[in-house]
């Protein structure tokens, strides 16, 4: 059975949410009391998680395989976990991370052949910051980004933009990223979580566009375009070069080939739809798994992404 929609696409791309926990509590994922530490839910262990993988795997032949969260630091047996990932010959293992705890782990990361990390960086200013993360602790994350240069990682920034929050940082951000030879990516507010109410939506909503006037305003910038099967534009600006996830302003639902396996053993096939397959009763059972797996794929939108209640922490980013 060929794993194939109706508008040519099929799943190369698995993002793994280790633990539905964080350490953090950002205003565009949580609302009310901050939800940090350890996670509630038990989160299934390494010898299931790289069995879920690799059954996965053997079916789609996966391109990329990224670790997520919640915060992918905070689960107990990341090093077993990427080691065991090791033996099942994924193409390309990434990671993405707040920061915080990732410094004395790079090195590990490094030598089990983790090469690429996506750390998300609000902001460059402990102010800033703190209006997003509700802590103003920024060096851990300086500390980690430093760690996997010098580790020989590929590391990328991540950034979402809030109006009256920290669009002020839009320039120094690029600096940063500048700086130290990193691409940084800007990310449209996504309809999710807390952010899922219209009113809340649009109050801190920062276009595309809007990112790039800014922009101009210090560099004239040339235009790349999206990769195929990609989530970001990308431009180069003089000789420093930076995407802008553009969800609202450009959606990329037409080439998505992306699935979502969360810290339970289910899948998503979109994060507009927050109903998740079960796996656990058909990871060995090949015909049944074919099925669940064509059932995510027809949750993806075509056009647009439409937004979800649920938090970016059950499902993964």
């Amino acid at each position: 059975m060929e794993i194939i929609d109706k508008y040519g696409r099929t799943l190369k791309t698995l993002r793994v949410s280790l633990t539905n926990a964080c350490n953090l509590a950002c205003v565009y994922c949580v609302s009310g009391t901050p939800r940090k530490g350890v996670a509630k839910l038990p989160h299934l262990g390494v010898a299931a998680l790289a069995h879920y993988i690799h059954q996965l795997h053997l079916l789609l032949r996966l391109d990329t395989v990224r670790l997520t969260g919640g915060e992918p630091t905070l689960y107990p047996h990341l090093l077993p976990l990427v080691a065991a990932l090791g033996e099942v010959n994924i193409p390309n293992l990434k990671m993405t991370t707040n920061g915080h705890l990732l410094a004395p782990l790079v090195k590990p990361l490094a030598a089990l052949g983790l090469k690429h990390i996506n750390i998300s960086l609000d902001a460059t200013t402990e102010e800033d910051f703190r209006k997003i993360a509700n802590t103003k602790n920024l060096l851990p994350i300086f500390k980690s980004i430093d760690a996997a240069l010098e580790g020989g990682i590929t590391v990328k920034l991540n950034a979402v933009i809030l109006r009256g929050i920290n669009d002020s940082q839009i320039l120094p951000l690029l600096q940063f990223a500048a700086e130290r030879g990193i691409v940084l990516r800007y990310l449209e507010l996504m309809r999710m979580g807390p952010m899922f109410q219209e009113e809340k939506f649009q109050q801190y909503y920062f276009s595309q566009n809007e990112i790039l006037v800014i922009i101009q305003s210090q560099y004239d910038i040339v235009a790349l375009g999206r990769p195929q099967n990609a989530t970001a534009n990308y431009w180069q600006a003089n000789h420093i070069k930076f995407g802008i996830i553009a969800n609202e302003t450009e959606p990329f639902c037409s080439d998505c080939d992306r699935l979502r396996l969360d810290s339970h053993g289910r899948i998503y096939g979109c994060l507009s739809n927050n109903e998740p397959i079960q796996l656990s009763d058909c990871i060995d059972d090949e015909t049944l798994l074919q099925q669940r797996l064509l059932a995510a794929l027809h949750q993806k939108q075509h056009v647009k992404f439409t937004g979800s209640d649920i938090s970016m922490l059950a499902i993964g980013g």
